[in-house]
């Protein structure tokens, strides 16, 4: 099973319109956690997951303190934090991780970049559009696997501003 953006967004949404407290959802290598409890920790980590905002993917109003935390198969759970800035997709296409098959990915987790350095390409109908991080910093998710069709507005990257 794939996990999307748009699937991580639909889950927060929905969770951000109920009653619960808190969601918990485990499906293969997929894992998210939200709460409503700023002191939360995700079950099986040692310590409070950071609290997520706006410039995350949940909003937090002044009596609503939200934590999240986000992984795709072979990624580690990582607590969304609220400085990290989302890159998103400009438009729908075949998000796309390297610049051809076989090649080294554009990033990976951990990479410094400057706001002109090229991250993904995504395609439609055989047009390629660059995206360029936008931002100097350190990437610190990809919340898309490669060769994965993704919506525009979709969130495809965290990155922590230098």
């Amino acid at each position: 099973m794939t996990i999307k953006s748009q699937d991580i967004d639909a889950l927060i949404s929905l969770f951000e319109t109920s009653d619960w407290d808190e969601l918990h959802l485990k499906i293969a290598d997929f894992e998210i956690f939200l709460s409503t409890d700023s002191k939360a920790r995700m079950p099986g980590t040692a310590g409070p997951v950071a609290p997520a905002t706006a410039s995350g993917a949940v909003t937090a109003g002044p009596a609503y303190a939200a934590a999240t935390s986000v992984s795709l198969p072979g990624a580690p759970a990582v607590a969304v934090q609220p400085h990290w800035i989302a890159v998103k997709a400009p438009n729908l296409g075949t998000f796309y991780r390297a610049p051809k098959p076989g090649a080294p990915a554009f990033v990976e987790i951990g990479q410094v970049v400057t706001p002109e350095t090229e991250i993904c390409l995504i395609e439609v109908m055989k047009l390629f559009t660059t995206v360029k991080a936008g931002v100097a910093g350190t990437v610190r998710q990809v919340l898309v696997a490669d060769a994965v069709m993704v919506e525009f507005g979709d969130t495809l990257f965290y990155i922590e501003p230098a």
